[in-house]
């Protein structure tokens, strides 16, 4: 059996390998770090898009898109419709950047996003109208079986209409989120084929 490592001697083995990379390779480890510290910037709402723009204005291509493919992996189906607009403008400013810019394709993988996260927040209002409509025509919904003290189980109203709603509504968001998810993953994946 091999000897475990610390983390010491992890380290160490890390910092020996730094050491021996190239004046190129090192030099586009700190591009990459200066281009994450000014993502992290822009995902805190420091930097607007223009203000993105300036920033990254002179940087290599493949920091860009870089760039990009970080932002793009931000994103998720419950971001919400305000923070999606900041991110989509850090994106498409990003890609301006570029000597050839693919504007056209980005702005249609980003409307799909766009398209699909709509589609799944109306999907989770209309099923979460629709259980409470079925919650409140049917109060047998809102019953659990509650244990008595002396060890018997007995039906009991236990849980408003909104929790009843709630549990149900996590219940269905778990058997159909994954279709959903499954195609923001193929949406992403495409968006992300466009930028390189």
């Amino acid at each position: 059996m091999g000897k475990v490592k610390s983390a010491f001697e992890i380290a160490m083995e890390k910092a020996a390998k730094i050491g021996t990379l190239s004046l190129e390779e090192k030099e586009k480890i700190k591009d990459e770090e200066k281009v994450i510290a000014i993502l992290k910037e822009f995902y805190q709402g420091w930097l607007d898009s223009n203000t993105l723009w300036q920033r990254l204005k002179g940087s290599n291509p493949s920091l860009l898109t870089m760039a990009q493919i970080n932002v793009i992996d931000s994103l998720s189906l419950g971001t919400s419709q305000e923070e999606f607009q900041i991110r989509k403008q850090g994106i498409l400013a990003a890609e301006t950047l570029k000597e050839n810019p693919n504007t056209a394709m980005i702005e249609s993988g980003l409307h799909a996003i766009e398209t699909l996260q709509k589609e799944y927040q109306e999907m989770k209002e209309q099923v979460a109208a629709d259980l409470k409509r079925q919650v409140e025509k049917n109060p047998q919904l809102r019953m659990r079986p509650v244990t008595t003290p002396d060890g018997r189980a007995v039906m009991q109203m236990t849980v408003s209409v909104d929790e009843a709603v709630k549990a149900r509504l996590v219940d269905y968001l778990l058997e159909h989120e994954k279709q959903y998810n499954q195609a923001f993953s193929e949406v992403i994946e495409e968006l992300k084929m466009v930028l390189k």
